[in-house]
């Protein structure tokens, strides 16, 4: 699958802040796996496990600072990994905020 046919075929709500038509999937491909995690469709995880697989986007997902706990949890489980080998999970915000004891 080429990349423009990629791209074409994810949800436009992915998109609303960028032109997905000068979007490098490669150079980028941390924040793209990101955004399908966290505010795309099944159908958009499933093109991008096809896109890039499963051992990329574990290895990109390791890198990532932030992470929705939920998308952290599916890749989790979809990948077989645990939770603490991922970088989001480790600086996760260390002072409690007052209202959550």
């Amino acid at each position: 699958m080429s990349s423009v046919s990629y791209i074409s075929q994810l949800s436009p709500v992915l998109f609303w802040d960028i032109d997905r038509e000068h979007m490098d999937v490669e150079r980028h491909s941390a924040g793209l796996i990101q955004r399908v995690l966290e505010y795309g469709t099944l159908q958009d995880w499933r093109l991008t496990r096809d896109y890039y697989g499963m051992d990329r986007i574990v290895s990109d997902c390791k890198r990532l600072r932030t992470l929705d706990p939920m998308a952290l949890s599916f890749v989790c489980a979809m990948s077989h990994t645990n939770k603490e080998d991922y970088r989001c999970y480790q600086f996760r915000q260390s002072n409690p905020t007052p209202w959550n004891f």
